[in-house]
């Protein structure tokens, strides 16, 4: 099985050079007779399919909309750059313009890209469009870049000694780190939501750590909607299996959701916090005080791609990448325990973690997923998955979609939809549903399969621009959810406006004359054949 997952692993370097992936490590001994957590959405009651528009060619691995409430977004790669974009109109057959030669953001000097590694999130402060500030959560190798310096997370505080680590591949354990920082769009205009470049000199260093492996690790950042404060999403950091028990280690930031507040940095000075920031007074540590002040939720692998409820901002859900057979989406809340790695989703896992290093009580509180497959029904012919979590659909683009959780894999056979009933009672049935590009996308769609399912190529991320449209970001372009009648999907609730014929042209003054003139003509020559007739 070792050399199974290794030849995965050389196989998906090569793959996948130019775009994260946000779980790279796969096993190929699945339980494929296990069924999904939860209850399966009866198939009638499911939309009949996702139509989709390519806008954009470009390969990004995260989008955010514009601040200003525009119909601009950014977007960004994972070597380092971001671009501010232009997202066209639904029915205007436009696409994406942006100019990639001027980028908003380029720290390309100071990224470390990879595979597992690169600028993997963007944030822009609830304030911005006054204050100019944003955050950027990326990768640094602190053997090459100045300034690249952290704590180890590996540490006795954790129950795990660096120096005992092996070096792997060349790299020595806490080499790369993950940082949080800070950069300002303001200096080139006297408002920063006009600002067409932002400084790519830091103005403060949030947060750094040194990962302990080449294993997972997050990397998203998102500012709570209801608090405004900032939320740190962080992976275990090592391969399989979580062998010194991160996600549970209440000490550990690795594994975890971290919740910070990066406006009041009165206790950076303080011993024991890992940047400039200060701890929100409502941190789950002040009832669990053997909880490291910064986390918010422990327990998750990989948290890829989370999302706040733009309409119920305690509505918060991530995507946790598996392992060897479930991808799950887990509902975080406070001090929630997500269960990695006693269960993966809703497996036992490693049970004999449950009381390694004394770091967690009982089974009754763990937090199962609210959504989730298994790695068999993701992608049949692959036999592996990785998950992306997505949006709350909220646009009105899709009537049939509206209120459903969109969630997808890395490897894009469907896209799933998960349907809250009752509403408000955080239970979830789920479906995965068909998808096609419809026939006049903007830029054409290639297809595996004859008119049936576009090649869209590997997902990387969802995104949601400031009219809740939703976006698939992946290998081969940018995709936008469409109205379903454009690819003949069925939605009742759809209204398609009959196409009506185009306007005549305006008439001019001496038109009308000369019309009148030919009018008048033809009445003499009528009334002349009359009287010649009558003779």
């Amino acid at each position: 099985m070792k050399a199974n997952v290794e030849r995965d692993d050389l196989r998906l370097e090569k793959e996948f050079a130019a775009v994260n992936i946000s779980d790279p490590e796969f096993c190929s001994d699945l339980i494929n007779g296990a069924q999904s957590f939860g209850i399966r959405e009866a198939h009638n009651q499911a939309p009949n399919g996702v139509c989709l528009d390519k806008i954009g060619n470009g390969s990004y691995i995260g989008m955010t909309p514009h601040p200003d409430g525009s119909n601009r977004v950014f977007l960004w790669n994972q070597q380092g750059k971001v671009w501010i974009a232009n997202v066209p109109e639904g029915e205007s057959n436009g696409v994406l313009e942006l100019d990639e030669s001027k980028p908003f953001l380029d720290i390309t000097d100071q990224v470390l890209f990879g595979t597992q590694y690169g600028l993997l999130g963007m944030e822009f402060h609830p304030n911005f469009v006054n204050n100019g500030r944003f955050f950027v959560s990326y990768n640094c190798d602190k053997l090459q870049h100045s300034g690249c310096s952290g704590r180890c997370s590996c540490n006795s505080e954790v129950y795990c000694d660096p120096a005992t680590l092996p070096v792997e591949s060349g790299i020595e354990p806490c080499q790369y780190q993950t940082v949080v920082a800070e950069f300002t769009a303001n200096g080139t205009t006297s408002t920063p939501s006009m600002a067409e470049v932002a400084s790519p000199l830091e103005v403060r260093r949030i947060f750094t750590m040194g990962l302990p492996d080449r294993g997972v690790h997050g990397g998203q950042i998102l500012f709570g909607p209801a608090d405004g404060f900032l939320y740190v999403m962080t992976g275990i950091g090592t391969h399989r299996g979580d062998p010194y028990n991160f996600a549970q280690n209440k000490r550990s930031l690795l594994g975890k959701i971290l919740r910070i507040d990066v406006d009041q940095r009165n206790e950076a000075h303080i011993q024991g916090l890992w940047g400039n920031y200060s701890i929100p007074r409502d941190n789950p540590y002040n009832n669990d005080k053997q909880l490291a002040p910064e986390i918010w939720a422990l327990g998750l692998r990989n948290p890829w791609r989370c999302s706040f409820d733009s309409e119920r901002p305690s509505y918060f859900l991530c995507g946790d990448a598996g392992q060897d057979q479930y991808e799950e989406i887990d509902m975080i809340t406070k001090g929630g325990n997500y269960g990695w790695s006693i269960y993966e989703g809703p497996f036992p896992y490693k049970t004999s973690n449950a009381t390694k290093e004394s770091t967690w009580s009982s089974s009754n509180s763990l937090i199962f997923p609210v959504m989730g497959y298994n790695h068999s029904e993701a992608d049949k012919a692959i036999g592996s998955a990785s998950i992306t979590g997505g949006y709350f659909y909220r646009s009105h683009t899709d009537p049939c979609l509206y209120g459903r959780y969109l969630y997808i894999d890395l490897y894009p056979d469907g896209i799933w939809s998960g349907t809250e009933n009752p509403e408000n009672s955080r239970s979830f049935t789920s479906s995965k549903i068909p998808y096609r590009c419809a026939q006049d996308s903007p830029i054409h769609c290639e297809s595996i399969a004859e008119d049936v399912v576009p090649d869209i190529g590997y997902v990387a991320s969802l995104g949601e621009d400031n009219k809740k449209d939703i976006h698939i970001l992946t290998t081969t372009g940018v995709y936008r959810v469409a109205p379903p009648s454009r690819c003949n999907y069925h939605c009742p609730k759809e209204r398609i406006v009959a196409s009506k014929p185009p306007p005549s042209p305006p008439v001019s003054f001496s038109g009308k004359l000369w019309d009148s003139a030919k009018l008048f003509a033809l009445l003499i020559s009528s009334m002349m054949l009359l009287l010649l007739s009558l003779v």
